[in-house]
């Protein structure tokens, strides 16, 4: 029993093919990508079916901050000043707006073709600091905004305990802030409301270095490692936040993160810009992941990262929107390889790597490397996989034009939002020709909210 989809292009194994089909059982899983009898029969002419996209990391409620922080005057000239926009809209919004904003992010990922999402949730308690009746209350908002969508999601619950080294309390994190016990407590009853829950899983987000202290990270990570989840963290974002563990622990985070055998084929570390070259050997031998967020990291002028070298030394890198400044999985892939040409002055960096092919390397990024990440089954389309997979139109204006010797090029360097049609996501379509049903609700609610939180200053 199952639904064959047979569209124009089917891409698997590294290459499109022409005359085959993907079989999806009753279950939602891959069956056969060949022929075979089905109960339903979805024909696809002029599409293309692929692997959806993983995005490893989100922040969902900073999509309110879009384009409100783009100049000094309102958020000064760094990262560090730029944080007080995103302070502003997290104080400003009651349990309802965070399902609501969630929705935005969220139906705005699904319409770029992402299937699942590894959402980064640091926002705990009331504004006050108060905890909620039910401490998980807003992770449970982000997670029913999902499953409104159809969206696969992992909730990288995040501990943040401190505002940094030495540094007095910051009010901009009121809302972020917990003790370790409290926050393993929280872990595991959020993990235990969604045991029969399909689409939905969990990963540990110690935030970084500078916001949990190094006894209570390793309490953490052990805690996370004895239960099999996936461990995030932000790491080596900003040279300032070096040069604070430098001065707390006399190492880089990197180099502390190996020497206290934290990092792991579990670990993923978030941008990871700023490594010196023995650390970037040490992330590579541990088999950890990078979660690059270009389109963020340009936007807060974070950096580049040498993805050449890191990649060279077998480092799988995945990618995030991150902060919604832009939410194009493979705008992100292809400014791997375009930020490096602007740095080098020279074309086609990453293709001087032995052993894959430049557009395999960078679709491989936004989706089976994510998948790795994120602890979960997908990234392809193989038997056994979950069908999360997308269509694209043949004949969209990004790309059209393409011999299928060369269409994941252009689709991985060329394509646009437009030439989406269909996503699905464990079997089960979720946009159909672009069109998602509950659109119109979400923007509606969203503008709501977002006149509120910065036209009138409400508070929840």
């Amino acid at each position: 029993m199952s639904t064959l989809y047979r569209p124009e292009l089917l891409y698997i194994d590294g290459e499109f093919r022409r005359d085959a089909v993907l079989s999806v059982d009753d279950d939602g899983y891959v069956s056969n990508v060949e022929t075979n009898r089905a109960v339903t029969v979805i024909d696809l002419p002029g599409k293309a079916i692929l692997p959806g996209f993983v995005n490893a990391h989100s922040h969902s409620f900073q999509r309110l901050i879009r384009g409100k922080a783009e100049s000094r005057a309102a958020s000064g000239r760094d990262f560090w000043s730029w944080r007080g926009c995103m302070y502003h809209a997290a104080a400003s919004l009651s349990p309802a707006d965070v399902y609501d904003v969630a929705r935005m992010a969220f139906l705005e990922m699904v319409m770029a073709g992402i299937t699942t999402v590894g959402e980064f949730h640091y926002l705990h308690t009331q504004p006050d600091g108060r905890p909620y009746d039910d401490p998980n209350l807003l992770a449970k908002q982000v997670i029913a905004a999902a499953q409104s969508l159809g969206l696969r999601i992992v909730l990288l619950r995040t501990a943040y305990f401190r505002s940094g080294y030495t540094l007095p309390p910051d009010p901009g994190q009121t809302r972020f802030i917990e003790n370790t016990a409290s926050f393993l407590a929280n872990m595991q009853a959020l993990r235990e409301a969604y045991t029969s829950a399909q689409a939905v899983s969990f990963g540990v987000a110690p935030h970084s270095i500078r916001a949990v202290p190094l006894a209570d990270l390793k309490e953490i990570a052990e805690w996370t490692r004895a239960r099999k989840l996936p461990l995030h963290m932000h790491v080596a974002e900003q040279v300032a936040e070096n040069a604070a563990c430098v001065e707390e622990y006399g190492l880089t985070p990197v180099a502390l993160l190996a020497r206290e055998e934290i990092l792991g084929r579990d670990f993923t570390g978030v941008h990871t810009i700023h490594m010196m070259n023995d650390e970037t050997t040490q992330l590579a031998e541990t088999g950890a992941t990078i979660c690059s967020c270009p389109t963020t990291e340009r936007n807060l002028g974070d950096g580049i990262i040498a993805a050449d070298q890191v990649m060279a030394l077998g480092v799988p890198f995945a990618l995030g929107s991150d902060s919604q400044a832009q939410i194009a999985p493979l705008e992100d892939a292809r400014q791997l390889e375009c930020h490096l040409r602007l740095a080098h002055q020279k074309r086609s960096i990453l293709d001087q790597i032995s052993g894959q092919p430049l557009a395999s390397r960078l679709f491989q990024c936004a989706t089976r490397n994510g998948a790795k990440s994120l602890g979960i089954d997908g990234g392809d389309l193989r038997p056994g996989s979950a069908a999360d997979f997308i269509t694209v139109n043949l004949d969209d204006l990004s790309i059209a034009g393409h011999a299928e010797a060369d269409l994941l090029s252009t689709i991985v360097f060329s394509l646009e939002r437009t030439a989406i049609c269909d996503v699905a996501v464990q079997g089960k379509l979720i946009l159909r020709d672009g069109v998602h049903p509950r659109r119109e609700e979400i923007l509606a609610r969203y503008r709501e909210l977002h006149d509120r939180v910065w036209l009138t200053g409400a508070r929840p």
